[in-house]
């Protein structure tokens, strides 16, 4: 802790240190019932989910889904509580502004009457970070899926520090989130921008280029075996399906996991330039996701991957970019199979149809293609590298204004 920035902030105020038990009122989630249709149709109170969080924010008016007043029965959430994911994704929390419900996974925090005017909300929704991190640490983790209960909830100890200081580290902490904020409307903006030229690039008229299946360009061969308990420290170059629409971008020179020498004899090979394509996924969005491989080193993919080795008339970059169109959406979705789980097998993805237009074109698409990719996905430059380092930096504020010591209780 820089003992400077603390002992500024408080002159010597003294710091209470309160259980969750003393500062606010808890409840868990609750769903009405989903048979009574009457609740969801032309609901007016929000009802969260923490899928509403991770896509929305973590302050909140309103929620994806509604339920109406007649299923509320006493268990409405005031405004301005707090709410927290108790099982599965454990300590994930948001700031919701309105009366509210949620469903059995959250717990909500209400301030008891005699708090409200001695600690901000906003301040305890900063606290809740390391809160969070203290409910994952703390879960019971027997039979699966983490969950800890309320009593264990009411022992975490909060620090109240006096209200002006409490709203001066809300003041620097809310800076910090703002501009953090601002850069991702841009990057928003970029993405539309991106996507939007992407699609005018790679779109072609029927008479403007050469039409050709995927089959006729190169040759597919799907991947066999490789499950990420093969992955080791070190070794030879993998890459798994999983990966390519969790944590690739549109190419990669190195790959986030490794297999043995002996193993990888077994699996197919990737080599530079070769496009390695997801066959299988949970939906469609993912199916058909592509990455280049531009690595020094040979590489290795298994199953649920098809491994595209173009021919001297397509760039491998080229196609990658054309499978994030609409267009190769539509085609995909021509041969997609399965309902749980969708499936494109590589013979069906050899009839795919795209434009091949000269090399020197594919290559100044590509070029440009390049620039915009860099700068709305890459996280070495652009606006990602941006907000990851706007992030770190509130991130490294906020543990060092919330960090008081326990000595002047």
């Amino acid at each position: 802790m820089n003992s400077s920035i603390m002992k500024k902030l408080l002159k010597n105020s003294a710091v209470e240190w309160k259980t969750i038990e003393d500062i606010f009122t808890l409840k868990n989630g609750y769903t009405p019932s989903k048979a009574k249709e009457e609740y969801w149709r032309n609901g007016n109170i929000p009802w969260f989910r923490m899928e509403d969080i991770r896509e929305n924010g973590r302050i909140l008016t309103d929620s994806i889904q509604h339920i109406s007043t007649s299923a509320v029965k006493g268990k409405l959430i005031p405004a301005n509580s707090l709410l927290m994911s108790t099982t599965a994704t454990l300590g994930e929390h948001a700031l919701i502004l309105v009366p509210y419900l949620t469903n059995q996974q959250i717990t909500s925090f209400s301030l008891k009457e005699s708090y409200l005017n001695r600690v901000r909300i906003k301040f305890l929704f900063y606290c809740f970070y390391d809160f969070g991190k203290w409910c994952a640490n703390n879960a019971n983790k027997n039979g699966g899926l983490g969950i800890i209960g309320i009593n264990k909830l009411k022992q975490y100890l909060i620090p109240i520090p006096p209200l002006h200081v409490q709203t001066e580290i809300v003041r620097i902490l809310d800076s910090f989130t703002a501009l953090t904020a601002e850069l991702t409307a841009e990057l928003t903006t970029r993405k539309k921008q991106y996507n939007y030229y992407r699609d005018k690039l790679l779109t072609f008229k029927e008479d403007e280029v050469e039409w050709k299946t995927l089959g006729e360009v190169g040759q597919l061969i799907r991947g066999n075996g490789l499950q990420k308990k093969d992955f080791t420290e070190t070794g030879v170059p993998a890459i798994h399906y999983g990966q390519i629409y969790t944590y690739y971008g549109t190419f990669a020179t190195e790959t986030k996991s490794f297999v043995s020498a002996e193993l990888a004899k077994k699996l197919k090979k990737v080599d530079f330039g070769d496009v390695v394509i997801t066959n299988t996924s949970e939906n469609l969005e993912d199916v058909g996701k592509a990455l280049v491989y531009l690595g020094k080193k040979q590489a290795v993919t298994g199953g649920h991957a098809t491994i595209f080795k173009p021919n001297n008339s397509i760039l491998g970059k080229y196609f990658t970019y054309f499978t994030q169109t609409s267009m190769f959406a539509s085609e995909k979705r021509k041969y997609a199979k399965g309902t749980k789980v969708i499936d494109v097998s590589a013979t069906d993805m050899s009839k795919i149809i795209i434009p091949i237009p000269p090399l020197k074109e594919q290559a100044r698409i590509v070029e440009i293609l390049d620039k915009f990719d860099a700068l709305t996905n890459s996280i070495t430059e652009g606006l990602p590298r941006e907000i990851a380092l706007r992030q770190k930096q509130y991130e490294y504020y906020r543990n060092l204004l919330l960090d008081f010591p326990k000595d002047k209780e």
